[in-house]
């Protein structure tokens, strides 16, 4: 039986940026409301991260959080079955905040976005090259949560992360360190009409295969 303290332990995320727009709101529970917010990470690259989030209004005022207001949060990432007006499935994967805080700085962060989870792999790595010769490997992982329940989050693997993970079987348990990262791809929707939309995965920076105790 896993705790509820290893749980809490197996899925692990911190970012820090800027909310990039309003609040809106998401549901509410047991008299406890639940927000969207999007907020914009940096990569040491310059580029940005859009990461979704959801955020309860027991963590923080929601009239704190205003655009361009920095923030830090502690959390899990988290993901459900979304199914549209078609009857598709479409995997949705966003941030579940624990902690939050308001920042003044981000002076001093020395990671603004790193996650950890304890894994099991849930479908067979699918593994390419690509035009310009980059090895990747695309993984779709499960981490338990309680209730008997797990989240499916996507993640990437680069060159030689992609090659060591590319004969992987289902079922096998991988530690995962890397980052939250947003992704935008162009589709064509049911109309014809090419459509841009944004992908949310998990770039991996280093992995490691937990051996099972027989």
């Amino acid at each position: 039986m896993i705790s509820e303290i290893e749980l809490l332990e197996n899925n692990k995320i911190y970012i820090a940026g800027s909310i990039a727009s309003a609040p809106v709101f998401n549901h509410q529970i047991y008299g406890e409301s639940f927000y969207n917010i999007i907020v914009e990470v940096q990569r040491l690259s310059k580029q940005t991260d859009m990461v979704p989030v959801l955020i309860s209004s027991h963590l923080l005022d929601i009239d704190l959080l205003k655009p361009d207001t920095l923030i830090e949060i502690n959390g899990q990432v988290r993901s459900y079955n979304n199914i549209d007006k078609n009857e598709k499935k479409r995997l949705v994967v966003n941030v579940f905040a624990r902690e939050a805080r308001i920042l003044q700085t981000l002076e001093g962060i020395e990671s603004f976005n790193s996650v950890f989870f304890d894994s099991f792999i849930c479908k067979e790595p699918n593994f390419r090259i690509t035009p310009f010769g980059r090895e990747i490997c695309d993984l779709l992982i499960a981490v338990n949560r309680a209730y008997k329940k797990s989240d499916y989050i996507p993640c990437i693997c680069w060159g030689r992360n992609a090659r060591y993970c590319e004969n992987m079987k289902v079922g096998t348990r991988l530690r995962i360190w890397g980052r939250f990262q947003s992704r935008e791809y162009e589709k064509k929707d049911h109309y014809g009409n090419i459509v841009t939309k944004t992908a949310y995965e998990v770039s991996v920076i280093k992995l490691e295969k937990v051996e099972e105790n027989k």
